[in-house]
C-alpha cells in the first residue's frame, strides 16, 4: 500500500536564503522558518511558547523564486514533506534538524505588519514545476 503525507508550517523566516546549483546545474534554496506555539499554562496562568525551527529546501523554479523573494522576518507558509536528521552538536550530543522540502510557499506579510509595522506583504503563492520533491539523485544534495 502506498502512503503519503504532507506537512503546512506557518511562521516568520529566520535568515535569508542561500542559492546552491547542483554539478548537474538543478537550483536548491534553503532558508529556515521558526514556528512559535504561545498558550497560558492552566496551573500557573504564565503565558508560555515554544519555538521549533524547520531548514526549508526549495528545488529548480521554486528555488529562484525562494532566492528572488523570501528574506528575513518574512511571515510565510510553507507546503511540503517533513523529514527527520539526525546529527551530533557541538557537545557531541545526538540531536536532529527537521527538514521540509518544499512544494509550495506563500507570502503572508512582514512580522509586525498587523501591529501597523511592516511594508505590507506578498500574498501570491508560488510552486516549483516538475519533480518538486527533491533531487533525482541523493548523492546530488548539497548538504
Amino acid at each position: 500500500m502506498a502512503g503519503w503525507s504532507q506537512t503546512i508550517i506557518i511562521g516568520n523566516v529566520g535568515r535569508d536564503p542561500e542559492m546552491r546549483y547542483l554539478q548537474s546545474g538543478v537550483g536548491v534554496c534553503s532558508f529556515s522558518v521558526a514556528v512559535t506555539k504561545k498558550w497560558t499554562d492552566k496551573t500557573s496562568s504564565e503565558q508560555r511558547e515554544k519555538t521549533t525551527w524547520y531548514r526549508v529546501s526549495c528545488w529548480r523554479g521554486l528555488a529562484e523564486t525562494a532566492n528572488s523573494y523570501v528574506r528575513k522576518g518574512m511571515s510565510i507558509m510553507v507546503v511540503g514533506n517533513v523529514e527527520t536528521k539526525p546529527y551530533l552538536d557541538n557537545a557531541g550530543q545526538p540531536a536532529a534538524s527537521l527538514e521540509l522540502t518544499a512544494d509550495t510557499f506563500q507570502f503572508l506579510g512582514n512580522r509586525g505588519e498587523n501591529q501597523g509595522g511592516g511594508q505590507g506583504g506578498y500574498e501570491d503563492q508560488y510552486s516549483g514545476g516538475g519533480n518538486q520533491g527533491g533531487a533525482s539523485n541523493v548523492d546530488d544534495i548539497p548538504f
